[in-house]
């Protein structure tokens, strides 16, 4: 019983390597989608979106009624915002005719 039981517990501690906390794994994030259903004639994945980052342009164009939407885009754009933008743009001119009609 040579040492204290104080010294035995600094002595121990100085033993030991650092322990390295392991980064948390990254989560992937869901794709989005990249078809979705016309507003004109309301075909289910009949939309499809096309992304032209070299000319910043957006296309969005049914493949069964032939409706296009062209948008300029920016380099965070992706498919479901130009498509979410032909919706507004629908929404607007539908709600400006009925403003017209009144």
């Amino acid at each position: 019983m040579g040492r204290p039981l104080r010294e035995l517990k600094v002595l121990c501690r100085m033993g030991r390597r650092k322990s390295r906390v392991k980064p948390a794994p990254r989560k992937r994030m869901a794709k989005l989608d990249t078809v979705f259903r016309c507003p004109f004639c309301n075909h289910e994945s009949s939309v499809e979106c096309r992304i032209d980052k070299k000319n910043k342009i957006g296309e969005a164009s049914c493949r069964i009624c032939e409706e296009k939407f062209s948008m300029i885009i920016n380099a965070l754009t992706e498919p479901i915002d130009i498509y979410s933008e032909w919706i507004d743009e629908c929404e607007r001119v539908n709600k400006n005719a009925e403003d017209d009609d009144a």
